[in-house]
């Protein structure tokens, strides 16, 4: 496993994760041939996009067409309006170096027993200037984007450890509110994404006081996603300790190695990032605006609460 950026799917294990994607063999070509010839025919966004990168959304969506092509729409519709998230995406740039220096992140190789893929985030070292939090961002999406074309055959769910083991309150008044709404706008409308939890470790009382300021921004599923633990010891009645990192008492290999092979991949993947810096949806030819975007994404209105499909 610790050479293995991701572990797939055993076929008996690829049987109940389609159950949980309401994936049927017999339709699944016909759900993306109609979702490919709906692409073609929005004047706004792409004509064609990776084929796989479609079944993965069709399959985060529980293969509900209509919530698919929602999720598309804002998938291509935030690369246009957050460009501090989804341009100029080289990992090689001093900027996302900077934030390599300071944060240790990875999707770790395993997958849980109930088919779950778990990401680990949390601070190299305890002393540090607050970082451009949206170059931490950018990084945390290009990983889900290189990810997603991994997957070959999709997890049914994701898990999250957010370490907040440093000096929380020194860096979380330091980052505008609006980089973590945006941040969740995509997290909850544009990627096909299936949160089962997020674990916050190592925290301190602090955590309620930022639990409570995101609030606002975050829907009440994945609100209910949300475990706080003071240490890691609660954590391992959550995620087994074959699937975590060394860092945290598991086995399944050193957090600092799974970072390094993923920054190898990301460096491998530039040509890519560059190519897909102009795959985004393009405001002038909408037909149809149903949604205020500046609003959405925090330009001007005030904050709307964000729903999980």
């Amino acid at each position: 496993m610790k050479n293995v950026l991701l572990v797939q799917p055993t076929p008996e294990q690829q049987i109940h994760i389609r159950k949980t994607f309401n994936e049927d063999e017999n339709t699944r070509d016909q759900a993306l041939d109609t979702i490919k010839n709906w692409l073609r025919k929005q004047p706004h966004l792409p004509d064609t996009w990776d084929e796989h990168r479609l079944l993965i959304f069709l399959k985060g969506c529980h293969f509900s067409l209509e919530l698919c092509k929602k999720k598309l729409d804002m998938y291509f519709t935030v690369r246009t309006h957050i460009p501090e998230f989804f341009s100029h995406r080289d990992i090689t740039s001093p900027d996302l170096q900077k934030v390599l220096s300071i944060v240790d992140g990875a999707v770790l190789p395993g997958l849980t027993p109930d088919f779950a893929r778990v990401s680990v985030c949390r601070a190299s070292k305890q002393d540090f200037d607050t970082p451009n939090m949206a170059d931490v961002i950018k990084v945390t999406f290009m990983i889900g984007d290189i990810r997603m074309g991994m997957e070959e055959t999709g997890v049914a769910y994701d898990i999250y450890i957010v370490d907040v083991g440093f000096p929380l309150a020194k860096h979380f008044f330091n980052v505008n509110p609006l980089v973590f709404k945006k941040m969740f706008v995509c997290i909850q409308e544009a990627y096909p994404v299936i949160i089962k939890q997020i674990h916050i470790v190592n925290a301190s009382s602090f955590i309620y006081t930022a639990i409570n300021t995101i609030k606002p921004f975050l829907g009440e599923t994945l609100s209910k996603t949300i475990h706080v633990h003071m240490g890691v010891e609660t954590l391992y009645d959550f995620v087994p300790k074959e699937i975590l990192p060394e860092e945290y008492g598991g086995t399944a290999g050193k957090l600092v190695d799974f970072k390094r092979q993923w920054l190898k991949k990301l460096e491998e993947s530039r040509a890519w990032f560059k190519q897909e810096e102009s795959v985004k949806a393009d405001e002038t030819k909408r037909v149809q605006q149903d949604i205020n975007y500046n609003a959405v994404f925090g330009m001007e209105g005030s904050f709307r609460k964000l729903s999980v499909d």
